[in-house]
């Protein structure tokens, strides 16, 4: 089963329509492919799909800018098959503050969820549509805990006390989605599993600076610039990345803290450059089965860890 990202940061306006043509592109490739994959409403429909060997699709929006303030295209996207939607990226929202923003924007005018953003978590928990808390600011964090009336996901953070980073989720946090009945979903990402990351980038960064500045100047945006540094200086880029056992340890840790039936796997793939060394892909995977293994986790418990978590909170989702 695969979540496809809807993504933009935001800048280029138009998100909702930018959204409609990113789930057409998926769209015209499930027509091509109706023997390898299909899109999925529910869970009934993801078990089926997988039980014929086929990729099960769903959509996650990540960042409520892509709704431009109006339910109705909150609706919409629902209806093409949107089951999550992060209420946040980096940017904030007119009704939601993101955890960037609230760390480091020095003139943000509110923290937490507007009486409209309330009133987005609470259609979201009518529709079935999973709240995502990755992204969001502190406060955001605890209005949503404070208003949903379902378990809430965070498709992609990791563990603040091992790696203090903005977007990974301090203890209190974590206890408190596993109250809720939510699940945590470990991002993969060097920079927030491995606390030595940052500056190692930084010095990265600083070497190939007049580079990047020359792709941009040409019109090549950030993140491609940044893309394209990496794959170049692959050798240096290798360098960079978390050993695997330091996300071992962001999985353990939450589970050590509130328990097996909390966690699960949020990768990143698609939305960052280092990521630990032998996690380049979703072939990848049966690395962490093997890791769990070898620590003495039993099959279910494995299981839950790589997906029955989260299927047990689409569920409690679903009306």
């Amino acid at each position: 089963m695969q979540f496809f990202s809807i993504w933009s940061d935001g800048k280029e306006g138009h998100s909702f329509n930018l959204a409609n043509r990113q789930m057409d592109s998926l769209d015209a490739v499930l027509k091509r492919n109706p023997d390898k994959i299909v899109k999925v409403a529910n869970s009934a429909a993801l078990y089926k799909a997988v039980k014929q060997k086929k990729i099960a699709a769903m959509f996650g929006i990540e960042g409520g800018h892509f709704i431009e303030n109006d339910l109705n295209k909150l609706d919409s996207l629902y209806q093409r098959g949107a089951r999550y939607m992060t209420l946040t990226w980096n940017n904030s929202t007119t009704w939601a503050s993101s955890a960037y923003e609230e760390v480091y924007k020095k003139d943000l005018t509110y923290k937490g969820l507007s009486d409209f953003g309330k009133q987005i978590v609470k259609h979201m928990n009518q529709l079935g549509m999973l709240v995502d808390v990755s992204h969001v600011g502190e406060t955001t964090f605890w209005d949503v805990i404070n208003t949903s009336t379902k378990p809430i996901i965070a498709s992609h953070s990791s563990v603040y006390n091992l790696c203090r980073h903005q977007r990974n989720l301090k203890d209190d946090q974590i206890k408190a989605i596993a109250k809720n009945g939510g699940v945590i979903q470990v991002n993969f990402n060097s920079g927030f599993v491995d606390s030595n990351f940052s500056k190692k980038e930084k010095n990265f960064i600083a070497r190939h600076q007049a580079e990047m500045d020359s792709l941009a100047n040409t019109g090549m945006n950030e993140y491609m610039a940044e893309e394209y540094i990496y794959k170049k200086y692959n050798e240096e880029a290798q360098l960079l990345r978390a050993p695997f056992n330091l996300l071992m340890q962001h999985l353990e840790y939450i589970i050590q803290l509130v328990g097996v039936d909390y966690v699960g796997i949020g990768s990143d793939f698609d939305g960052v450059v280092s990521t630990p060394l032998e996690m380049d892909d979703v072939t990848a995977y049966p690395l962490l089965t093997k890791a769990l293994l070898e620590k003495g986790y039993s099959k279910n418990n494995i299981h839950k860890i790589l997906g029955g978590n989260f299927l047990r909170v689409l569920k409690a989702n679903e009306n």
